[in-house]
């Protein structure tokens, strides 16, 4: 046999290992799912269970003083907020197949005469990954900036620890299928608080310091490099990543089976009514999205960043 003939059957077995691993997770996911709403029904139908959720309603009454309502800068941040995510991820994916990089980035140092260090030579993948990045960690800053001169935080930041038993009452009645009763214009459940939170002020930071780590702005010696070793940067980065992602799927399955025109609208027009807008608001951000996603592809992005430097590849 050659060796071109026994690296395509190399190749055909991985992939059809890695469908039979794809068909037992998806089997095994199923199972999992089914299980979790059956014990959690019997859970809720228990009197220990009713009694529960009748002390932990899943909603905490917000602070004296929190605005009602979602303002419009929010639904512009909902939107670049996703639009960043979504092509971070893909580039993630596309750094970790560690497939050879169709072209490559050197940056012009006669633009950065303050600059000692020679240039790093970037994959194109990396060089969009690593503006992204930097997009969407300024859009951050303006949305925290935004958050506390409006107050808006004191929607998200928990203020009490009752929250706690709420948010698993939110969750029991959530995994029973009968979704608990609430008003996300007025409040969030206490599940959805404690996710927000999360998002905001722990997973974002993690994902910005572990990709600083990882990306050429970091000293590679000296006591910076010491405090954060490259290898914990990378066992953090690519988890924060997947946790993006589960959040991601789990808040568009709850918007769409919990009152999808509501909270669409609510999300990007800032109107708390029933019509057919903000659907149509959101049905267009899909479609900007897609179309970077299309054209974020090796000929554009070449051009694109030979005005900053040199592309070669």
């Amino acid at each position: 046999m050659t060796e071109t003939a026994s690296k395509t059957s190399r190749a055909a077995e991985w992939l059809k290992a890695r469908r039979r691993l794809v068909g037992w997770t998806a089997l095994l996911s199923v199972v999992a799912v089914v299980v979790v709403v059956l014990l959690a029904r019997w859970l809720r139908q228990s009197p220990a269970g009713e009694d529960f959720i009748a002390t932990y309603p899943g909603i905490v009454p917000p602070p004296e003083g929190t605005p009602v309502g979602i303002p419009a800068w929010l639904g512009w941040q909902h939107f670049l907020n996703t639009f960043f995510l979504v092509l971070i991820v893909r580039t993630g994916f596309q750094l970790r197949s560690k497939q050879r990089p169709p072209g490559f980035f050197t940056r012009d140092n006669s633009r950065w005469p303050r600059t000692k260090r020679a240039p790093r030579r970037l994959g194109i993948f990396l060089w969009l990954h690593l503006w992204l990045d930097a997009f969407w960690v300024l859009n951050g800053v303006l949305y925290v900036v935004l958050l506390f001169a409006t107050g808006q935080w004191l929607r998200i930041v928990p203020t009490d620890w009752v929250v706690v038993p709420n948010a698993i009452s939110a969750a029991l009645q959530y995994a029973s299928l009968e979704w608990p009763t609430e008003n996300s214009w007025v409040v969030y459940n206490a599940l959805q608080q404690l996710a927000y939170f999360a998002v905001t002020f722990i997973a974002a930071p993690l994902a910005i310091l572990t990709g600083l780590r990882l990306s050429s702005v970091w000293p590679p010696e000296g006591r910076l490099a010491r405090a954060v070793p490259e290898r914990l940067a990378r066992a953090v980065h690519y988890p924060v990543m997947l946790f993006f992602i589960a959040f991601t799927f789990v808040h568009v399955v709850l918007v769409f089976t919990t009152g999808a025109l509501r909270k669409l609208n609510q999300m990007y027009t800032a109107r708390d009514a029933d019509d057919w807008i903000g659907l149509v608001v959101f049905a267009a951000s899909v479609v900007v999205i897609a179309v970077a996603w299309v054209l974020a592809k090796p000929p554009l992005l070449k051009r694109i960043a030979a005005k900053g430097g040199t592309v070669r590849g």
